[in-house]
Protein backbone atom coordinates (compact mmCIF):
# COMPACT_ATOMS: atom_id res chain seq x y z
CA UNK A 1 0.00 0.00 0.00
CA UNK A 2 1.28 3.67 -1.00
CA UNK A 3 2.02 5.79 1.94
CA UNK A 4 1.96 9.65 1.85
CA UNK A 5 1.70 11.36 -1.67
CA UNK A 6 4.99 12.21 -3.05
CA UNK A 7 5.86 15.35 -2.96
CA UNK A 8 6.81 16.23 -5.91
CA UNK A 9 3.30 14.77 -6.94
CA UNK A 10 0.69 17.57 -9.20
CA UNK A 11 -1.12 19.37 -7.42
CA UNK A 12 -4.57 17.40 -8.34
CA UNK A 13 -5.49 14.88 -10.92
CA UNK A 14 -5.96 16.98 -14.31
CA UNK A 15 -9.34 17.03 -16.27
CA UNK A 16 -9.02 14.64 -18.69
CA UNK A 17 -11.60 14.96 -21.38
CA UNK A 18 -14.57 12.19 -22.65
CA UNK A 19 -12.90 10.44 -26.12
CA UNK A 20 -15.31 9.92 -28.44
CA UNK A 21 -15.78 5.74 -28.79
CA UNK A 22 -14.16 5.14 -25.36
CA UNK A 23 -15.97 4.01 -22.22
CA UNK A 24 -14.49 3.31 -18.52
CA UNK A 25 -15.55 1.60 -15.57
CA UNK A 26 -13.36 0.34 -12.39
CA UNK A 27 -14.40 -1.65 -9.33
CA UNK A 28 -12.82 -3.16 -6.19
CA UNK A 29 -12.76 -7.26 -6.83
CA UNK A 30 -10.77 -7.91 -3.61
CA UNK A 31 -7.73 -8.85 -6.05
CA UNK A 32 -5.16 -8.53 -3.26
CA UNK A 33 -6.79 -5.87 -0.99
CA UNK A 34 -10.09 -5.85 0.10
CA UNK A 35 -12.25 -2.73 -0.24
CA UNK A 36 -9.70 -1.36 -3.08
CA UNK A 37 -10.67 -0.23 -6.06
CA UNK A 38 -8.37 -2.48 -8.35
CA UNK A 39 -9.98 -3.58 -11.73
CA UNK A 40 -10.33 -1.17 -14.88
CA UNK A 41 -12.60 -1.92 -18.09
CA UNK A 42 -11.95 0.16 -20.98
CA UNK A 43 -14.44 -0.21 -23.89
CA UNK A 44 -13.78 0.70 -27.71
CA UNK A 45 -16.51 1.39 -30.43
CA UNK A 46 -15.84 -0.50 -33.99
CA UNK A 47 -13.02 1.32 -35.88
CA UNK A 48 -10.25 1.68 -33.31
CA UNK A 49 -7.19 1.15 -33.89
CA UNK A 50 -4.96 -0.30 -30.93
CA UNK A 51 -0.84 -0.34 -30.77
CA UNK A 52 1.24 -1.53 -28.62
CA UNK A 53 4.87 -1.63 -26.83
CA UNK A 54 5.74 -4.15 -24.49
CA UNK A 55 8.75 -4.89 -21.98
CA UNK A 56 11.44 -6.92 -23.53
CA UNK A 57 12.37 -8.84 -20.10
CA UNK A 58 12.87 -12.69 -21.10
CA UNK A 59 10.19 -12.91 -17.78
CA UNK A 60 7.84 -10.99 -18.87
CA UNK A 61 4.02 -12.01 -18.24
CA UNK A 62 0.71 -13.53 -19.34
CA UNK A 63 -0.65 -11.55 -20.13
CA UNK A 64 1.75 -9.22 -22.07
CA UNK A 65 2.91 -12.01 -23.99
CA UNK A 66 -1.12 -12.33 -25.06
CA UNK A 67 -1.18 -8.45 -26.05
CA UNK A 68 2.14 -9.06 -28.17
CA UNK A 69 0.00 -11.71 -30.10
CA UNK A 70 -2.96 -9.68 -30.31
CA UNK A 71 -1.68 -6.41 -31.70
CA UNK A 72 -2.47 -6.03 -35.32
CA UNK A 73 -4.71 -4.17 -38.42
CA UNK A 74 -7.86 -5.47 -36.51
CA UNK A 75 -10.33 -2.45 -35.97
CA UNK A 76 -13.42 -4.18 -34.43
CA UNK A 77 -14.72 -4.11 -30.68
CA UNK A 78 -11.86 -3.94 -28.16
CA UNK A 79 -11.17 -3.95 -24.52
CA UNK A 80 -8.65 -2.98 -22.37
CA UNK A 81 -8.67 -5.29 -18.84
CA UNK A 82 -6.67 -4.18 -15.94
CA UNK A 83 -6.26 -5.44 -12.79
CA UNK A 84 -3.49 -4.12 -9.89
CA UNK A 85 -2.70 -6.51 -6.95
CA UNK A 86 -0.95 -9.01 -8.28
CA UNK A 87 0.78 -9.17 -11.92
CA UNK A 88 0.25 -12.55 -13.04
CA UNK A 89 4.47 -13.30 -14.20
CA UNK A 90 6.25 -15.88 -13.44
CA UNK A 91 2.84 -17.66 -12.80
CA UNK A 92 3.35 -20.48 -15.63
CA UNK A 93 0.48 -22.10 -17.54
CA UNK A 94 -1.67 -21.22 -14.64
CA UNK A 95 -1.30 -17.48 -15.41
CA UNK A 96 -2.02 -18.12 -19.20
CA UNK A 97 -5.09 -19.83 -18.24
CA UNK A 98 -6.13 -16.54 -16.15
CA UNK A 99 -5.48 -14.41 -19.14
CA UNK A 100 -8.05 -17.14 -21.67
CA UNK A 101 -10.35 -17.36 -18.57
CA UNK A 102 -10.47 -13.56 -18.64
CA UNK A 103 -10.79 -13.23 -21.94
CA UNK A 104 -13.39 -15.32 -22.86
CA UNK A 105 -15.71 -13.69 -19.66
CA UNK A 106 -15.34 -9.88 -21.16
CA UNK A 107 -16.37 -11.44 -24.18
CA UNK A 108 -19.19 -13.08 -22.38
CA UNK A 109 -20.20 -9.69 -20.44
CA UNK A 110 -19.63 -7.13 -23.37
CA UNK A 111 -19.77 -9.01 -27.12
CA UNK A 112 -16.33 -7.71 -27.75
CA UNK A 113 -14.50 -11.12 -29.75
CA UNK A 114 -12.00 -12.60 -27.23
CA UNK A 115 -9.41 -11.84 -29.62
CA UNK A 116 -10.27 -8.01 -29.11
CA UNK A 117 -9.70 -8.23 -25.01
CA UNK A 118 -6.00 -6.92 -24.11
CA UNK A 119 -5.22 -7.66 -20.09
CA UNK A 120 -2.70 -6.46 -18.29
CA UNK A 121 -2.06 -6.96 -14.58
CA UNK A 122 0.54 -5.29 -11.89
CA UNK A 123 1.74 -6.11 -8.33
CA UNK A 124 3.29 -9.16 -6.76
CA UNK A 125 5.17 -11.55 -9.00
CA UNK A 126 4.83 -15.32 -8.80
CA UNK A 127 1.36 -15.65 -7.25
CA UNK A 128 -1.59 -17.52 -8.77
CA UNK A 129 -3.92 -14.76 -10.15
CA UNK A 130 -7.32 -15.16 -8.32
CA UNK A 131 -9.25 -14.67 -11.89
CA UNK A 132 -12.24 -16.01 -10.58
CA UNK A 133 -12.52 -12.33 -8.20
CA UNK A 134 -12.58 -10.42 -11.74
CA UNK A 135 -14.64 -12.39 -13.79
CA UNK A 136 -17.15 -11.96 -10.95
CA UNK A 137 -17.65 -8.68 -11.13
CA UNK A 138 -17.32 -8.55 -15.32
CA UNK A 139 -21.29 -7.64 -15.21
CA UNK A 140 -20.91 -4.93 -12.71
CA UNK A 141 -18.14 -3.25 -14.59
CA UNK A 142 -20.02 -3.64 -18.27
CA UNK A 143 -23.00 -2.16 -16.88
CA UNK A 144 -21.05 1.13 -15.00
CA UNK A 145 -19.22 1.42 -18.31
CA UNK A 146 -19.34 5.44 -19.13
CA UNK A 147 -17.38 8.30 -20.80
CA UNK A 148 -16.52 9.83 -18.18
CA UNK A 149 -15.15 6.98 -15.78
CA UNK A 150 -11.12 7.33 -16.94
CA UNK A 151 -9.94 9.18 -13.65
CA UNK A 152 -11.55 5.85 -11.69
CA UNK A 153 -9.79 3.73 -14.04
CA UNK A 154 -6.51 5.45 -13.43
CA UNK A 155 -6.86 4.86 -9.49
CA UNK A 156 -8.03 1.20 -10.32
CA UNK A 157 -4.51 0.29 -11.74
CA UNK A 158 -2.01 1.76 -8.74
CA UNK A 159 -0.07 -0.13 -6.55
CA UNK A 160 2.51 1.52 -4.43
CA UNK A 161 2.24 4.83 -6.53
CA UNK A 162 1.04 7.62 -4.39
CA UNK A 163 -1.44 9.54 -6.66
CA UNK A 164 -3.24 8.67 -9.88
CA UNK A 165 -1.04 9.84 -13.33
CA UNK A 166 -3.06 11.28 -16.13
CA UNK A 167 -2.38 14.02 -19.02
CA UNK A 168 -4.47 15.44 -21.69
CA UNK A 169 -3.92 17.72 -25.36
CA UNK A 170 -6.10 18.86 -27.91
CA UNK A 171 -4.42 19.45 -31.08
CA UNK A 172 -5.80 21.30 -33.82
CA UNK A 173 -5.64 19.62 -37.41
CA UNK A 174 -6.71 21.76 -40.40
CA UNK A 175 -8.93 23.96 -37.90
CA UNK A 176 -10.77 20.58 -36.47
CA UNK A 177 -10.23 19.53 -32.71
CA UNK A 178 -8.40 16.09 -32.14
CA UNK A 179 -8.08 14.76 -28.35
CA UNK A 180 -5.78 12.91 -26.47
CA UNK A 181 -5.94 11.78 -22.78
CA UNK A 182 -3.89 8.99 -21.14
CA UNK A 183 -3.26 7.38 -17.83
CA UNK A 184 -0.65 5.21 -16.09
CA UNK A 185 0.61 3.55 -13.40
CA UNK A 186 4.53 3.15 -11.92
CA UNK A 187 6.22 4.25 -9.25
CA UNK A 188 9.05 1.30 -8.31
CA UNK A 189 11.05 -1.56 -11.02
CA UNK A 190 11.08 1.42 -13.43
CA UNK A 191 14.05 1.08 -15.66
CA UNK A 192 13.74 1.56 -19.46
CA UNK A 193 13.51 -1.25 -21.62
CA UNK A 194 9.63 -0.65 -23.11
CA UNK A 195 7.66 0.24 -21.52
CA UNK A 196 9.03 1.06 -17.88
CA UNK A 197 5.49 0.38 -16.31
CA UNK A 198 1.45 0.33 -17.64
CA UNK A 199 0.11 3.39 -19.71
CA UNK A 200 -2.83 3.43 -21.27
CA UNK A 201 -3.42 6.27 -24.16
CA UNK A 202 -6.49 7.18 -26.07
CA UNK A 203 -7.76 9.40 -28.70
CA UNK A 204 -10.34 10.40 -31.41
CA UNK A 205 -7.84 10.95 -33.85
CA UNK A 206 -8.37 8.80 -37.50
CA UNK A 207 -5.21 6.81 -37.74
CA UNK A 208 -3.88 3.70 -39.75
CA UNK A 209 -2.61 0.64 -36.91
CA UNK A 210 0.36 0.48 -38.75
CA UNK A 211 1.16 3.89 -38.77
CA UNK A 212 0.01 4.33 -35.03
CA UNK A 213 2.25 1.31 -34.05
CA UNK A 214 5.42 3.42 -35.92
CA UNK A 215 4.58 6.49 -33.92
CA UNK A 216 4.32 4.92 -30.93
CA UNK A 217 7.37 3.38 -30.57
CA UNK A 218 9.25 5.83 -32.03
CA UNK A 219 7.90 8.32 -29.47
CA UNK A 220 8.50 6.41 -26.86
CA UNK A 221 12.45 6.00 -26.92
CA UNK A 222 12.29 10.00 -26.10
CA UNK A 223 9.65 9.47 -23.27
CA UNK A 224 9.29 6.38 -21.23
CA UNK A 225 12.63 4.75 -22.51
CA UNK A 226 14.28 7.77 -20.95
CA UNK A 227 12.99 7.54 -17.35
CA UNK A 228 14.85 5.40 -14.51
CA UNK A 229 13.68 5.24 -10.78
CA UNK A 230 15.90 2.14 -9.54
CA UNK A 231 17.38 0.59 -13.11
CA UNK A 232 14.61 -2.52 -12.65
CA UNK A 233 12.74 -3.99 -16.07
CA UNK A 234 9.04 -4.71 -14.74
CA UNK A 235 8.02 -8.23 -15.73
CA UNK A 236 4.76 -6.56 -16.42
CA UNK A 237 5.63 -3.32 -18.67
CA UNK A 238 2.75 -2.65 -21.13
CA UNK A 239 1.69 0.68 -23.53
CA UNK A 240 -1.33 0.29 -25.33
CA UNK A 241 -2.61 3.07 -27.35
CA UNK A 242 -6.27 3.16 -28.95
CA UNK A 243 -7.45 5.27 -31.59
CA UNK A 244 -10.68 5.51 -31.91
CA UNK A 245 -11.19 7.57 -35.24
CA UNK A 246 -14.64 8.85 -33.90
CA UNK A 247 -13.57 13.15 -34.95
CA UNK A 248 -13.45 11.86 -38.38
CA UNK A 249 -9.83 14.19 -38.40
CA UNK A 250 -7.05 11.75 -40.22
CA UNK A 251 -3.53 12.59 -38.49
CA UNK A 252 -1.27 10.53 -40.23
CA UNK A 253 2.02 12.27 -40.88
CA UNK A 254 0.83 15.30 -38.79
CA UNK A 255 3.44 16.51 -36.94
CA UNK A 256 0.99 18.63 -34.92
CA UNK A 257 -0.28 15.34 -33.30
CA UNK A 258 2.48 14.10 -33.30
CA UNK A 259 4.06 16.63 -30.98
CA UNK A 260 0.67 16.90 -28.89
CA UNK A 261 1.06 12.98 -28.25
CA UNK A 262 4.54 13.23 -27.37
CA UNK A 263 3.79 15.71 -24.45
CA UNK A 264 1.12 13.69 -23.11
CA UNK A 265 3.68 10.63 -22.93
CA UNK A 266 6.18 12.94 -21.46
CA UNK A 267 4.32 13.91 -18.85
CA UNK A 268 3.19 10.64 -17.94
CA UNK A 269 6.98 9.37 -18.00
CA UNK A 270 7.61 12.49 -15.81
CA UNK A 271 4.73 11.58 -13.41
CA UNK A 272 6.59 8.03 -12.84
CA UNK A 273 9.57 9.90 -11.83
CA UNK A 274 7.93 11.85 -9.62
CA UNK A 275 6.31 9.35 -8.03
CA UNK A 276 9.04 7.36 -7.96
CA UNK A 277 9.02 5.13 -4.28
CA UNK A 278 10.70 7.30 -1.84
CA UNK A 279 11.54 10.11 -4.09
CA UNK A 280 11.82 14.10 -2.29
CA UNK A 281 13.96 15.23 -5.76
CA UNK A 282 13.27 15.41 -9.84
CA UNK A 283 16.44 14.65 -11.45
CA UNK A 284 17.37 15.51 -15.18
CA UNK A 285 20.66 14.46 -16.73
CA UNK A 286 21.59 16.42 -19.61
CA UNK A 287 24.13 14.99 -21.85
CA UNK A 288 26.06 16.69 -24.70
CA UNK A 289 29.25 16.68 -26.74
CA UNK A 290 29.41 12.66 -26.67
CA UNK A 291 31.02 10.72 -29.95
CA UNK A 292 27.39 9.33 -30.88
CA UNK A 293 23.25 9.35 -29.35
CA UNK A 294 24.33 6.18 -28.01
CA UNK A 295 26.97 6.87 -26.11
CA UNK A 296 25.54 9.95 -24.77
CA UNK A 297 22.52 8.19 -23.40
CA UNK A 298 24.66 5.55 -22.06
CA UNK A 299 26.33 8.10 -19.61
CA UNK A 300 23.01 9.18 -19.19
CA UNK A 301 21.58 6.23 -18.14
CA UNK A 302 24.66 5.23 -16.26
CA UNK A 303 24.13 8.11 -13.96
CA UNK A 304 20.51 8.21 -13.66
CA UNK A 305 20.94 4.86 -12.60
CA UNK A 306 23.87 5.14 -10.30
CA UNK A 307 22.75 4.00 -6.68
CA UNK A 308 25.89 6.41 -5.27
CA UNK A 309 24.61 9.59 -7.59
CA UNK A 310 21.28 9.30 -6.35
CA UNK A 311 21.48 8.95 -3.04
CA UNK A 312 24.24 11.82 -3.19
CA UNK A 313 20.98 13.77 -4.67
CA UNK A 314 18.84 12.54 -1.89
CA UNK A 315 21.62 13.44 0.74
CA UNK A 316 22.13 16.93 -0.98
CA UNK A 317 25.38 16.88 -1.50
CA UNK A 318 27.18 17.78 -4.50
CA UNK A 319 29.44 15.55 -5.31
CA UNK A 320 30.58 15.77 -8.98
CA UNK A 321 33.10 13.14 -8.19
CA UNK A 322 30.39 10.33 -8.35
CA UNK A 323 28.86 11.71 -11.99
CA UNK A 324 32.93 11.11 -12.68
CA UNK A 325 32.30 8.13 -11.60
CA UNK A 326 29.45 7.23 -13.54
CA UNK A 327 30.74 8.78 -16.87
CA UNK A 328 33.49 6.32 -16.37
CA UNK A 329 31.55 3.28 -16.17
CA UNK A 330 29.49 3.64 -18.55
CA UNK A 331 30.89 2.00 -21.73
CA UNK A 332 30.71 5.68 -23.59
CA UNK A 333 34.09 6.87 -25.44
CA UNK A 334 35.15 9.82 -22.80
CA UNK A 335 38.42 11.95 -22.32
CA UNK A 336 38.83 12.83 -18.34
CA UNK A 337 40.29 16.57 -19.44
CA UNK A 338 37.36 17.13 -22.23
CA UNK A 339 34.85 16.55 -19.40
CA UNK A 340 32.76 19.23 -17.86
CA UNK A 341 29.75 19.00 -15.20
CA UNK A 342 27.39 21.82 -14.29
CA UNK A 343 24.64 21.61 -11.02
CA UNK A 344 22.31 23.85 -12.61
CA UNK A 345 24.23 26.73 -13.56
CA UNK A 346 27.10 25.68 -11.40
CA UNK A 347 30.12 24.77 -13.37
CA UNK A 348 31.51 22.42 -11.20
CA UNK A 349 34.28 20.30 -12.66
CA UNK A 350 35.94 20.79 -16.05
CA UNK A 351 39.60 19.96 -18.19
CA UNK A 352 39.66 16.93 -15.99
CA UNK A 353 39.51 18.66 -12.96
CA UNK A 354 37.20 20.63 -10.59
CA UNK A 355 36.42 24.14 -11.87
CA UNK A 356 38.57 26.97 -10.48
CA UNK A 357 35.39 28.88 -10.32
CA UNK A 358 33.33 25.91 -7.94
CA UNK A 359 31.75 27.16 -4.88
CA UNK A 360 30.83 24.50 -2.62
CA UNK A 361 28.52 26.85 -0.75
CA UNK A 362 26.03 27.70 -3.94
CA UNK A 363 26.24 24.20 -4.69
CA UNK A 364 25.32 22.91 -1.75
CA UNK A 365 22.30 25.28 -1.66
CA UNK A 366 21.42 24.45 -5.58
CA UNK A 367 21.19 20.53 -4.12
CA UNK A 368 18.69 21.50 -1.65
CA UNK A 369 16.06 22.28 -4.25
CA UNK A 370 12.90 19.87 -5.65
CA UNK A 371 14.00 19.98 -9.41
CA UNK A 372 17.80 19.21 -9.95
CA UNK A 373 19.25 19.79 -13.70
CA UNK A 374 22.91 17.91 -14.00
CA UNK A 375 24.80 18.82 -17.25
CA UNK A 376 27.34 16.57 -18.67
CA UNK A 377 29.37 17.75 -21.77
CA UNK A 378 31.66 15.19 -22.41
CA UNK A 379 33.28 17.65 -25.39
CA UNK A 380 34.01 15.00 -27.91
CA UNK A 381 31.55 15.25 -30.48
CA UNK A 382 27.54 16.21 -31.08
CA UNK A 383 25.83 13.41 -30.09
CA UNK A 384 23.59 13.98 -26.99
CA UNK A 385 20.65 12.55 -24.55
CA UNK A 386 18.48 13.42 -21.90
CA UNK A 387 17.46 10.81 -18.89
CA UNK A 388 15.11 11.60 -15.80
CA UNK A 389 14.91 9.70 -12.46
CA UNK A 390 14.57 10.37 -8.81
CA UNK A 391 16.86 10.52 -5.51
CA UNK A 392 16.92 7.29 -3.87
CA UNK A 393 16.13 7.51 -0.17
CA UNK A 394 15.28 5.19 2.85
CA UNK A 395 11.74 5.09 2.02
CA UNK A 396 12.36 3.15 -0.92
CA UNK A 397 13.78 0.70 1.19
CA UNK A 398 10.71 0.51 3.66
CA UNK A 399 8.50 0.30 1.21
CA UNK A 400 10.53 -2.61 -0.79
CA UNK A 401 11.20 -4.84 2.13
CA UNK A 402 7.68 -4.58 3.15
CA UNK A 403 5.82 -5.24 -0.15
CA UNK A 404 4.48 -8.54 0.01
CA UNK A 405 3.12 -7.91 3.70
Amino acid sequence: MAGPVSPLAPAAFPALPEIAGVRFASVAAGVRYANRTDVMLAELEPGSAVAGVFTRSSTRSAPVRDCEAKIGADTSRAAFLVNSGNSNAFTGQAGERSVAEICAAVAQATGIDAARVFTSSTGVIGEPLPHERIVAKLGELNAALEPAGIEGAARAIMTTDTFPKGSTETVSIDGKPVKIAGIAKGSGMIAPDMATMLVYIFTDALIDQPKLQDLLREITDRTFNCITVDSDTSTSDTLLMAATGASGVNVTGSADFAAGLERVMLDLAHQVVRDGEGATKFVEIRVTGAASDDDARKVAMATANSPLVKTAIAGEDPNWGRVVMAVGKSGAEADRDRLSIHFGEILVAQNGWVSPAYDEEKAAAYMKGQEIVIDVDLGLGSGEAVAWTCDLTHRYIDINADYRS
